[in-house]
């Protein structure tokens, strides 16, 4: 708790905000808002290093292709002992495929760029 308790003093209502955001920053495109995990509780420090050093552990499995599925590719330029390590030129060579591809997709209707701004008026309690 410290570690977060520490920034409520310094920057008051950043995590209600932070949290808020999270909720509702897909609702005015007419999505439903989001869930969080845990009910909703802050967890500790311990926690979150234990999340950090889990999923790290997860991307040593994925680079060194052990278990990955068929259809999950681990190329990437910047691993170089990883197992799906490609030089740059081959790197590019994929994008550009990709780039072709991707000119013949529709284009992203501007709606989706609207912007909107929300007032908290209700405390977290009432949102939650």
């Amino acid at each position: 708790k410290q570690w977060y308790q520490r920034r409520v003093r310094v920057m008051p209502g950043l995590l209600q905000a932070t949290r808020d955001w999270f909720r509702i920053y897909k609702f005015p495109t007419g999505k439903p808002m989001n869930e969080f995990a845990f009910n909703g509780e802050w967890k500790d420090r311990a926690f979150a290093e234990k999340v950090i050093v889990d999923t790290n552990t997860h991307w040593k499995t994925l680079m060194a292709n052990k278990g990955v599925a068929d259809d999950v590719t681990t190329s990437n330029t910047t691993v170089q002992n990883s197992y799906g390590y490609l030089s740059a030129g081959e790197g590019t060579q994929i994008l550009n495929k990709q780039a072709e591809a991707a000119a013949m997709t529709p284009v992203v209707p501007a709606s989706t760029q609207d912007q909107v701004f929300v007032n908290r008026t209700v405390p977290e309690q009432v949102c939650a």
